[in-house]
């Protein structure tokens, strides 16, 4: 059974299911431009939970996550600072919170080449669940805004209807995504072989090595390198482009191309 901490269930596939095939997409970076979780932070600022100065340090995270890519140390930064401030916030705020997260910050930063990448397994019957560190209230927002079919994320823990302002578990990072994958394969009957994954992170590698069909989108240098010697698809949409990297490996046979074809430049590699 997976660790059910991690798991948000949203959505059902909208075609006929491809028994045993998934997708899994990591979110900051690779389906969205930026982190999430600082995007809640930011809220959390703009309704006076924290200071000034708090934010700006914030917002330098943010900007050397997008120029630069993860750095875990930011990352939990960020989160201890986020659990501590939610400590005695009640659920419903923090969903109401994420809500306005997605349509005020998060939405517009969507990149268009892997939704629509998402939007493909969905038309040709895979189940597509996102894999992130993020909240698992903001991680289900932008799951359901998108229709996917759920989420594994981080999860607070909740007493009395408010968050205490610590973690049920760990956050959903490096390995342990891979972990919370296995158990969604166990559960779904998934063949992970068949199954695709997404990520810009080396981080990830865990998770992306798991399954049959690995696709790095924006990755960072670490992962350019990794994707390059493993002959793994490499797509990046942060410059309008398809990167390089178009390997043995086929990322989805129609949802690449897909992807590709809603607004992409050129290919630069052999055809799928």
């Amino acid at each position: 059974m997976p660790e059910e901490k991690y798991v948000a269930v949203v959505t059902q596939p909208a075609a006929l299911p491809q028994t045993g095939e998934a997708a899994f997409f990591d979110v900051d970076n690779t389906l969205m431009r930026g982190a999430s979780l600082f995007h809640v932070a930011r809220k959390m600022h703009q309704r006076g939970a924290f200071t000034l100065l708090q934010a700006a340090g914030f917002a330098w995270k943010q900007f050397k996550f997008v120029t630069r890519g993860e750095n875990i140390d930011d990352v939990h930064a960020v989160r201890d600072s986020a659990l501590t401030l939610a400590a005695g916030i009640t659920v419903e705020d923090i969903k109401a919170l994420g809500e306005e997260v997605y349509d005020e910050m998060i939405a517009s930063r969507i990149w268009p080449g892997a939704k629509a990448l998402a939007e493909q397994h969905l038309r040709v019957g895979r189940r597509v669940w996102l894999v992130t560190a993020t909240p698992i209230e903001v991680a289900t927002v932008i799951s359901t805004r998108l229709g996917l079919t759920g989420a594994l994320g981080t999860v607070g823990e909740v007493a009395d209807g408010m968050y205490t302002g610590r973690l049920v578990g760990d956050i959903l990072h490096g390995s342990a995504k891979a972990v919370a994958v296995q158990g969604i394969a166990d559960v779904e009957g998934l063949d992970l072989k068949r199954c695709w994954a997404y990520s810009d992170s080396y981080n990830d590698i865990p998770l992306l090595s798991l399954v049959g069909h690995p696709v790095a989108i924006n990755p960072d240098s670490r992962l350019r390198r990794h994707a390059r010697d493993n002959n793994w698809p490499v797509y990046d949409f942060r410059s309008g482009r398809r990167a390089a990297t178009l390997g043995l490996k086929a990322a989805t046979a129609g949802g690449a191309v897909y992807g590709l074809w809603r607004g992409y430049s050129r290919m630069r590699g052999p055809r799928l």
